[in-house]
């Protein structure tokens, strides 16, 4: 009796550092520690950047919807949270308005922490940009960002980190938010919980390895969700941040000028704005100093995105 009471504190113990380490609690579907070899073995290769976004956009449906729309619905909903697919789309209204979202999407944001919008009350606005991986143009986006005395929050994949180091340092000391956007890109709603945690998990731990802090934002691959998803990462401790502006800008071989990416941005300004900018866009780089100074004129400020 004696060494199974001793045995008991001694779970009790571990149970309570546990929970003092990590902030939450354990349970029977424990997370193990992220293997941080995959994130540093990970290869562009194997990861599909084809479809950025596949959600509605103004301009219509995006070209091809993967094929997996309901496969894995019944696969991982619970009976407190479905996994319903959810592609993030918002209907664009025009200078200085609002735009609409999904019926529903905003209200199912707010109940687990997630955003898509800065205070409408203020004429602040906020850029963000994904960083799947890499094409030539970071290094002049943060010129522009610094230049103009502006910040951003950069969703990064665990191949950028693992193959651009540099231009992560260089986000974190100019005062820019490093996001998580996973290690391979998945549809988080095809994937189950242990996966979601080890995808989300791996990449922060990864980050705070090289730079002692961790990450709190998340932008879920492709803009799709579920309730399922957006649980899960609230446990983790992420806001999902998802934007009220995007165009098809991730299209590499679509290169249409830096006017055609300024006039696209400002004429969707409103206050609150988050504004979605893939890095890998020609377009965006050689716009985004003229897009700063642009919306200054007109009146808008960037926010700071710690703030979101």
């Amino acid at each position: 009796m004696k060494n199974k009471a001793f045995i008991g504190f001694i779970v009790l113990a571990i149970i309570i550092a546990v929970y003092f380490i990590t902030g939450e609690k354990t349970s029977g579907d424990e997370l193990k520690e992220p293997d941080l070899k995959e994130v540093y073995s990970v290869s562009l290769e194997n990861i599909d950047f084809s479809n950025e976004i596949t959600g509605l956009l103004s301009e219509g449906v995006i070209d091809e919807i993967p094929e997996y729309e309901d496969v894995f619905v019944d696969a991982f909903s619970t009976d407190s949270h479905s996994n319903k697919l959810l592609r993030w789309g918002i209907s664009r209204n025009g200078y200085n308005e609002i735009p609409d979202a999904d019926p529903g999407a905003p209200e199912l944001l707010e109940k687990y922490g997630g955003a898509y919008l800065g205070d409408t009350s203020q004429n602040k606005i906020y850029l963000t940009f994904d960083e799947g991986y890499e094409k030539g143009y970071t290094a002049k986006i943060l010129d522009a960002l610094r230049d103009n005395n502006v910040n951003a929050i950069f969703f990064i994949t665990g191949p950028y980190l693992k193959e651009h180091e540099d231009f992560v340092r260089r986000m974190v000391e100019e005062g820019h938010v490093v996001g998580n956007h996973t290690v391979h890109h998945p549809s988080l709603p095809s994937i189950a919980d242990q996966k979601i945690e080890e995808e989300i998990l791996g990449l922060d731990r990864a980050f705070y390895d090289i730079f002692g802090e961790n990450m709190k934002y998340l932008r879920p691959p492709k803009g799709e969700y579920s309730e399922r998803t957006l649980a899960v990462t609230k446990k983790l401790g992420y806001t999902n941040l998802f934007w009220s502006f995007a165009y098809d800008d991730w299209y590499t071989d679509r290169i249409r000028g830096k006017e055609y990416a300024y006039e696209k941005v400002m004429n969707n300004l409103h206050n609150g704005a988050v504004i979605l900018l893939h890095a890998v866009s020609k377009d965006n780089a050689d716009a985004i100093d003229m897009i700063i100074k642009g919306a200054r004129e007109r009146g808008f400020e960037f926010g700071d995105v710690n703030d979101l």
